[in-house]
């Protein structure tokens, strides 16, 4: 296909989208399953539109989907606003930590002993399979900065975390693919990818976000500007703090989210400063709820006056806002082009043993990890149980993939990876998507029979 007729092709697609949306949202799918099944139609598999080769593009495949990555992330840290006091914190360090590692583990103890790979290769597919997508999480990831269901708070931190967590594995994993076994090299791995990248990628990018979210929201409410570019202002934090922690040998994924946390920091500092009035925020969920300022962009009218913008909370409100819905924009634009493409690569990369693989990390691994180490966290039973299901696999693990195909010489030792990881990503689109919106329907229908039953304990 030509790049008039994939104009043509995108353009359609999104009219046909904006136009039946209202019909979409009363299916029970997302709309992710949707781009899947139109992909594997365009495909060599039916109308043979177009076939694309994920190991041979494999170096535009790694660009693509890092920056459709780190706009969800910076995207997706924008709207955690719970003080990093709050428990509800807890769930999301704890599924992109230990729960994580179980996972990889257990990805790489199926690899190997049920579809008989190399350990290195099973640990690189657990480690590409492990992190929680952020893009593709949306649908049961928080929906703005005042929601603090711990379900979903806990689906969202562990997204923007693991997503930067995950890479010194995946980074194990070549290095162990190079070395053909372990060694001296772990201890310098272990120095330098985990015990330096991560806490300095989190460091470098919240004292970024936080330092230029104050400084903008400064600037707007001086200057009463209402048509700021704040687009710009989003592009270039994301850009200066990836750049600046791969500079320093730091995790950038990590960075963009913490980013994200801190120039919604900003936000929260000036709308006390400002003297905003604390109210409570009502949780959907036990008692979830803070006395907290409510986030300065549902203050906001339809039209903000210049006047208005004296104030600095009605001015952090204007740029949060412009923000969230400019990278929400890029989130879904990207989203389409790259599930699309997932769709059209399994013509030439399903796996069937992929089934194997989808249905242990599905509805054994991730179930198992996250029902056993969450049982401490503030969450209740049927939020564990939402969380083991909502491992939602995507465009993250796609970016892992074609990174390890990039950087290790032995890309054909990595075929059967490449095949399983589609697959697996692809099964959790269509398996994901399709339960995604009947489960959160039961589970708000829980949450409001248990508000009206307050002495219920489902721990």
């Amino acid at each position: 296909m030509s790049f008039l007729g994939w104009m043509g092709f995108l353009g359609a697609l999104l009219l046909l989208m904006a136009l039946s949306s209202a019909y979409i949202r009363r299916l029970p799918v997302t709309t992710s399953a949707v781009y899947l099944l139109i992909g594997i139609a365009i495909s060599p598999v039916w109308l043979n539109l177009v076939e694309i080769n994920f190991i041979d593009q494999r170096e535009w495949f790694e660009h693509l989907t890092e920056i459709a990555v780190i706009v969800s992330l910076f995207v997706g840290g924008l709207k955690l606003r719970s003080p990093f006091s709050d428990p509800g914190w807890r769930a999301a360090l704890w599924l992109a930590g230990p729960v994580m590692v179980a996972t990889i583990i257990g990805v790489a103890a199926v690899s190997h002993y049920l579809l008989g790979l190399p350990w290195p290769i099973g640990f690189l597919l657990g480690a590409v399979l492990a992190p929680t997508d952020p893009v593709l999480a949306s649908t049961v990831a928080v929906n703005d900065a005042a929601d603090k269901d711990r379900m979903r708070y806990g689906l969202s931190g562990e997204a923007g975390f693991n997503d930067g967590a995950a890479f010194p594995f995946v980074v194990f994993a070549v290095m162990w693919l190079q070395y053909d076994s372990l060694g001296n090299w772990v201890g310098e791995w272990a120095l330098h990818r985990l015990f330096w990248a991560v806490p300095a990628g989190l460091l470098i990018g919240f004292t970024l976000g936080k330092s230029l979210g104050h400084l903008a929201i400064f600037l707007r409410s001086r200057h009463r500007e209402t048509h700021a570019p704040n687009d710009l202002l989003a592009l270039a934090l994301i850009a200066l703090a990836y750049v600046g922690a791969e500079y320093i040998g730091a995790w950038g994924f990590l960075s963009v989210f913490a980013a994200g946390l801190g120039f919604r920091q900003a936000e929260i500092v000036t709308v006390r400063k400002a003297g905003a009035e604390t109210v409570e925020v009502k949780a959907t969920s036990d008692d979830e709820g803070a006395d907290h300022p409510p986030p300065a962009e549902t203050t906001l009218g339809k039209f903000v006056e210049e006047e208005k913008l004296d104030d600095p909370a009605i001015a952090s409100g204007l740029v949060v806002s412009e923000i969230i819905s400019f990278g929400t924009t890029v989130e879904r634009l990207l989203e389409v082009l790259l599930v699309i493409i997932v769709g059209i690569c399994l013509a030439l990369f399903w796996e069937p043993r992929a089934l194997i693989l989808a249905a242990a990390l599905f509805f054994v691994i991730r179930p198992a990890a996250v029902m056993l180490l969450l049982i401490r966290t503030p969450t209740t039973r049927l939020q564990r149980m939402m969380m083991a299901w909502f491992g939602i696999r995507g465009i993250g693990s796609l970016y892992y993939l074609s990174y390890a195909l990039n950087h290790y010489a032995g890309r054909a030792e990595l075929g059967e990876a490449a095949a399983l990881t589609i697959s697996v990503v692809a099964l959790s689109i269509i398996i994901h998507g399709f339960s995604s919106q009947p489960i959160l329907d039961l589970y708000e229908r829980k949450i409001a029979s248990k508000r009206s039953i307050p002495d219920v304990d489902d721990n």
